[in-house]
């Protein structure tokens, strides 16, 4: 395409140049040294353990699927750190050890979303910025601090992001997925966090908690709060995380 998208077009051209064509299908030659890493690490931040998730028993799935529905108040319940750990294992907790393999399903199995946590109120962790660390079960902490305004701020300023007891963030690590799939990439990426949020949603429901997903969002404002640079990793989704009022 030689014209110059306008801004109104900008979601349909690219609606419109990922599709996939019958005899026009991109080469499938991966460079397997040029790989990036399926796991991203802070080796120096203060590291809390979660409780290992439970992966029996629990509420029938179809009585859970029932009684979901987007949960915009909440109390000022504290949420336990063992069900917070349910949660995040329900994101994207590991279920085969060998593959590598996930509770939600990921294109190609490249898995390019990370998850961040803004923690407001859960037991026995401090308020803060957290990254989830996925091959441990455990979180790292890149800030510590009340954040909630900040936050709430960075989502278009709803309340329901301020009185949550935690916010997942999702980011994206674009390179993970455009290794293999190039500029299609970004279609799969935003599947990927519609599945993973979907699990945390039905996983919230399963403890007895609500859950709101957002995306509403100042990127560059939630990016900053993060730390990351907006390019090469960036936030695509929220989802938020309380007892319901």
């Amino acid at each position: 395409m030689n014209r110059r998208v306008s801004k109104e077009e900008i979601g349909d051209c690219f609606q419109q140049e990922t599709k996939y064509k019958r005899d026009h299908l991109p080469a499938w030659c991966l460079d397997w040294a040029s790989k990036p890493d399926t796991y991203k690490w802070y080796p120096t931040a203060p590291k809390v353990q979660l409780e290992p998730p439970e992966e029996e028993r629990g509420a029938p799935l179809w009585e859970i699927m029932r009684r979901r529905r987007s949960v915009r108040h909440f109390t000022d319940e504290t949420v336990k750190k063992s069900e917070l750990s349910q949660l995040l294992w329900a994101a994207q907790g590991i279920t085969n050890p060998e593959s590598g393999f996930r509770t939600a399903p990921s294109a190609g199995a490249l898995y390019p979303l990370e998850t961040y946590l803004v923690v407001n109120s859960i037991e026995q962790i401090d308020p803060g910025v957290y990254h989830y660390a996925i091959d441990g079960h455990e979180l790292e902490q890149l800030r510590a601090g009340d954040f909630r305004s900040h936050v709430a701020q960075s989502a278009l300023d709803q309340e329901m992001v301020y009185h949550a007891s935690v916010v997942f963030v999702w980011t994206a690590i674009f390179a993970r997925s455009k290794w293999k799939y190039k500029q299609r990439a970004y279609r799969y990426i935003y599947l990927d966090a519609g599945h993973i949020a979907q699990n945390v949603a039905l996983a919230a429901v399963a403890l007895n908690l609500g859950s709101c997903q957002v995306g509403a969002l100042y990127d560059d404002e939630v990016n900053a709060l993060l730390g990351i640079d907006g390019t090469e990793e960036s936030v695509v989704y929220m989802t938020v995380v309380g007892k319901e009022k």
